[in-house]
């Protein structure tokens, strides 16, 4: 996975003591995630925001409904019950249960319970526990056999000790790698039963034991036990006599075994479902097995989808999502060497968005259909028209683009009406949509004319741009500016920005949030409010009144609340975290106050197509070396993730739904050098350590399977890929002259599921150009000057990048004074706007 290194764990009493906890608890497959109705169509999404399958049109039901759970067929094939029960079908409700063993196999294999009571065998333990419903766990000591006597476990153990080195020196094992230390130990066992099986008839008896005991060198050590309490303690067919079987459980001696074709197994499981991986080692009285996840055990931790139960130890996950993929590692415990790798593949089936859903262009001119999709594996695109497939009628008019991710039509003919079905497959779903495409006489103004021209076109696809002069909005494709809202305008009683005793008035802004293309919010930090645009009337509604300082906004979609990050002052001495709830609904809005202090910044993992729900933030602390989690939904605290031992103080983050890694930067140590990323795990919210030796602000693709760190000093950058088995891999590491100030993705117009990277620059005049499929490099000269930093104290970012959404090719970056429109299909330089005053806070709006 991330390091070989994490692989290898310890553990101790404490772990082996709590690996033989058996608990009697039921495991039983997921709530059913909901249905499709083709009358109304309901979605359905799980709670962890993964899409179950687009109902808009009543397609496919993407997947598999699990028996056995609500009032479906019932069979125990699916019901798992834990140690000392099974599963029964209830005659009444036909409905699986678990119930607790009524008979044992009559075995004599003596266990000590938790409870302090003697047990005959594993089972009777587990009835017992079952019975009386609590935790009964086997104590691995059997003193409750011998109350009373005065050779304890301790001094047993002892015993064994001395017996073993003695062997050790009257005859040296062979010399054996570090790896057969189990077999040096097992050849001293088994030279010793020779030893002492005197009359060679393969049984060690009391009398033999008792001769050698009078051998001088035990006498002198040994004090209260006896060779004789070997058979005391480990006889346990209770025949008197020791077999060297008997022997090897004495010493722990044992033998294990996997076959090397099952070294790595590979699982392939649909998200949604539940899966369970098995370890293949075996061995007779083999120990507890241990489960790893980047080095992470797994077995202790208290985690809602992740289990290990049954008599054979599998590891069960429920309701399986991206961020389970990846490498789990299983061994027997105190056996790390030999271990099993269980590589897990997690598919999606396609989720797809259509652009633009609707057109009505004029006969002669070009048009394009694009169609966006994602999945694992990467889905198939095709297209029909009116129901029919298109391939037959490519030609020099009709190509497809990008893996026909774009219909593209040169010259648009009255024919060329209709609606073109996208149609994205992969090997575990199907998802479609429609766009349209009307052609008409711009004269005869039909209905789909109007909704072309006039439902949204005035106001989306729009760059809005917050300046000293207020705020302009922008159609980067004729760049036109298409409304200015100045610095006088009113708000009620009051204006956009309030005018100065003197001077001209001007606006002061630090950051801005499109909500659903409803609404623009942004900050105006000297005033100690968020301004609220009305995207569709293109005015200000509202100013809502926040703790001073106001420099920070993240709108998260999943509970649509805005979250709002002031300073207090600038030297940032009394921070604060608010919340603006139903922030899609834009009237009488009002702030709710966090119970977090100390807050120097925080995260809030993006969605996307395939997660569009997010549970979970991450708040940094000043001079804290952690992150501390939050419950989104209910905004409060859940725990803290430590970085003492990396000596981290936390900068930025950024998040991949594919292994589901957390990247942390933290802050430049004393003397100056970069220190390298952290990962977290987020399905153990564990650090499993640096990203190698990769360093700089971590920046993640819209997709999650691209990982861009671009370290500020050097201009160095490092890509890495994010497979869909939840590996990291390193593909280049790019030196370049940019000290990057902010950077962003454009999907590529020629391949598909590929992006390009464009970076600014800190004190540069020059954007950067990467295809990110290939490292190739290319620059775009002479931008301008950008902000200075003194004029842009809000952030590092003293100059953006802002892209055009999922479907858009323009991208806007602003210099001192001015506006420079990048055409990011063409990678060329669209136009510069100037008179625009530091205008680095920049929201895009698309189709409204």
């Amino acid at each position: 996975m991330l390091s070989e290194s994490w692989r290898a764990g310890s553990t101790d009493v404490e772990t082996l003591l709590k690996l033989l906890l058996f608990q009697g608890v039921h495991f039983s497959p997921p709530k059913p995630r909901g249905s499709c109705s083709c009358n109304g169509c309901a979605a359905t999404t799980d709670e962890d925001g993964l899409l179950g399958k687009r109902c808009s049109r009543c397609r496919f039901l993407l997947f598999p409904v699990l028996y056995g759970q609500d009032g479906l067929h019932a069979s125990c094939e699916k019901k798992y019950c834990g140690r000392g029960s099974k599963c029964v079908v209830n005659k009444d409700t036909n409905q699986p249960e678990c119930k607790c063993v009524e008979d044992c196999k009559s075995s004599y294999m003596p266990v000590c319970g938790s409870d302090g009571k003697f047990y005959e065998n594993h089972c009777q333990l587990h009835q017992a526990s079952c019975l009386q419903r609590k935790k009964i766990y086997i104590i691995h000591s059997k003193d409750c056999f011998f109350k009373g006597d005065t050779c304890t476990m301790a001094e047993y153990s002892r015993l064994k000790s001395i017996l073993l080195d003695l062997q050790a020196h009257r005859q040296s094992p062979p010399s054996s790698p570090a790896e057969d230390r189990v077999s040096q130990k097992r050849f001293l066992v088994e030279d010793m039963f020779k030893r002492l099986d005197v009359n060679s008839d393969g049984h060690l008896s009391s009398s033999e034991l008792a001769q050698l005991m009078k051998k001088k060198d035990l006498e002198d050590d040994l004090v209260d036990c006896t060779l004789e309490d070997l058979l005391r303690f480990d006889d346990y067919n209770n025949d008197g006599r020791l077999t060297l079987q008997e022997l090897y459980t004495a010493f722990q001696v044992v033998r294990l075994s996997l076959p090397e074709d099952q070294k790595i197994s590979v699982t392939t499981i649909t998200v949604g479902l539940s899966t369970v991986l098995t370890c293949g080692i075996r061995g007779a009285l083999r120990p507890p097995i241990i489960w790893k996840r980047n080095g992470i055990i797994l077995n202790f931790l208290d985690l809602e989808d992740i289990n290990d139960f049954g008599e054979d130890d599998s590891l069960y996950i429920t309701k399986v999502t991206t961020i389970h993929m990846g490498n789990y590692t299983c061994h027997a415990y105190g056996y790390e060497e030999l271990y099993q790798t269980h590589i897990l593949q997690v598919n999606v089936p396609p989720v797809i968005r259509v652009y633009p859903e609707t057109q009505a262009q004029e006969p002669g001119v070009s048009a394009s259909l694009k169609c966006h999709a994602e999945g694992i594996p990467n889905p198939r695109i095709t297209w029909l028209k009116n129901g029919i497939d298109i391939m037959p009628k490519l030609s020099k008019q009709l190509t497809l683009l990008a893996n026909g991710s774009e219909l593209h039509i040169s010259s648009v003919r009255y024919e060329d009406t209709g609606a073109y079905t996208c149609i994205a497959k992969n090997e575990v779903g199907v998802d479609e949509d429609i766009s349209s495409l009307f052609i008409e006489d711009s004269a005869r103004k039909t209905l789909a004319n109007i909704l072309w021209r006039e439902e949204g076109l005035s106001v989306g696809n729009m760059f809005y741009v917050f300046s000293d002069d207020g705020i302009t909005v922008l159609q980067p494709n004729e760049c036109e500016i298409r409304r200015h809202i100045r610095p006088e305008e009113r708000i009620f009683t009051s204006y956009v920005s309030p005018k100065p005793n003197e001077g001209t008035q001007s606006c002061l802004w630090a950051s801005a949030v499109n909500v659903r293309d409803k609404y623009i919010y942004a900050t105006q930090p000297k005033q100690n409010r968020v301004m609220i645009i009305d995207i569709q009337t293109q005015k200000a509604v509202q100013s809502l009144d926040v703790d001073p300082l106001p420099t920070k906004l993240h709108y998260d979609k999943s509970h649509d609340q805005v979250w709002v990050l002031s300073w207090g002052d600038m030297q940032k001495s009394s921070p604060t975290l608010q919340v603006i709830p139903e922030a899609s609904t834009g009237e009488d809005q009002h702030v709710i106050r966090t119970p977090f202090e100390g807050v120097d910044d925080f995260f809030i993992p993006p969605t996307n197509l395939i997660i569009n729900h997010v549970r979970f933030g991450f708040i940094f602390n000043k001079s804290k070396s952690a992150v501390h989690k939050i419950d989104l939904e209910t905004v409060t605290h859940i725990k803290t993730i430590n970085f003492k031992n990396y000596s981290c103080m936390p900068q930025t983050m950024a998040y991949t739904h594919l292994g589901g890694y957390f990247f942390v930067q933290c802050r430049r140590n004393r003397s100056g050098a970069a220190s390298p990323q952290l990962v977290i795990d987020s399905v153990t919210d564990a650090v499993v350590g640096p990203n190698g030796d990769v360093s700089g602000t971590p920046y993640v693709s819209p997709d999650g399977r691209y990982l861009v760190s671009a370290e500020e000093d050097s201009g160095r950058i490092k890509v890495q890929a994010l497979t869909v088995r939840g590996e990291i891999k390193l593909i280049y590491d790019l030196q370049t002259n940019i000290h990057v100030s902010d950077l962003t993705f454009q999907p590529s117009f020629t391949e598909g599921n590929q992006y390009y990277i464009y970076a600014t620059s800190h004190l540069q005049t020059d954007v950067l150009f990467v295809e990110l499929s290939t490292g190739k490099m290319n620059v775009l000269k002479n931008l301008k000057d950008p902000i200075t930093s003194k004029d842009w104290p809000w952030s590092s970012y003293n100059r953006i990048m802002k892209d055009s959404g999922l479907f858009g090719q323009y991208l806007i970056t602003p210099a001192k004074d001015s506006l420079f429109v990048i055409n990011g299909r063409q990678n060329t330089l669209r136009c510069e706007v100037s008179g625009i005053r530091r205008g680095n806070t920049v929201v895009w709006v698309g189709e409204v």
